[in-house]
């Protein structure tokens, strides 16, 4: 609730330019198979017509971990993990001295006039040497209460959208997969990213008129 109250207020006093502040971002895993959603595979039939048999998915552990940062104008990174590897502090605070140097050369302007930069409680997010990065960057970041991803805009907004994409899809091998992720995530139009910013404000008045409960929808 302190979480959520705190993001109102600053709304409320900093409204659209608050928003454009915000800087995001997470982890996924990109896989070479996605099966498809039960929706997604879903089809109109006649009463008569013979049921379709689906294949069975058998699942490989063939994925990498894909972060990316974003802002209400866009994509800022996309960052790509060798395959077999996980993310940690170390590897954490490399990505985001390339956001820092992205966000340099894609929004002049933009470091001098305040970054509010808003991921979860990961370890590799919440690490002694990942804050004290993070400080020396001079940037407001943003509390995130632990076990909501209803209000991190990567997971109720971005890799949503991005997983109903891959749905269905083959890739033959990283290079493969990284370039239909990557372009994907170009591809969409500013208006995309502008929303998923945007649906913080009732996500996190949502929350508070719960009394900080989860909200999964």
């Amino acid at each position: 609730m302190g979480c959520a109250l705190e993001f109102l207020t600053r709304y409320h006093e900093g409204g659209v330019d608050f928003l454009s502040q915000i800087v995001t971002g997470d982890e996924t895993c990109v896989s070479y198979d996605t099966p498809e959603s039960k929706r997604q595979s879903m089809e109109w039939r006649h009463t008569s017509s013979p049921t379709r048999v689906k294949p069975k998915h058998i699942l490989t552990p063939r994925k990498i971990m894909c972060t990316v940062f974003w802002d209400s104008k866009g994509i800022l990174l996309i960052d790509f993990l060798p395959r077999g590897q996980t993310i940690n502090a170390a590897g954490y605070c490399e990505t985001l001295m390339k956001l820092r140097r992205a966000i340099q050369n894609k929004r002049r302007g933009f470091l001098s006039k305040g970054v509010v930069f808003l991921h979860d409680n990961a370890r590799p997010h919440t690490a002694n040497g990942t804050k004290t990065l993070l400080r020396g960057f001079d940037w407001d970041v943003f509390d995130h209460p632990p076990y909501s991803p209803d209000l991190a805009p990567s997971d109720f907004h971005l890799f949503l959208h991005l997983k109903s994409f891959l749905a269905g899809k083959h890739f033959n091998n990283d290079k493969e997969l990284k370039e239909n992720v990557s372009n994907w995530l170009k591809a969409q139009a500013a208006t995309f990213y502008e929303e998923g910013i945007e649906k913080l404000v009732p996500r996190y008045d949502t929350c508070l008129q719960n009394f900080g409960s989860y909200v999964e929808r």
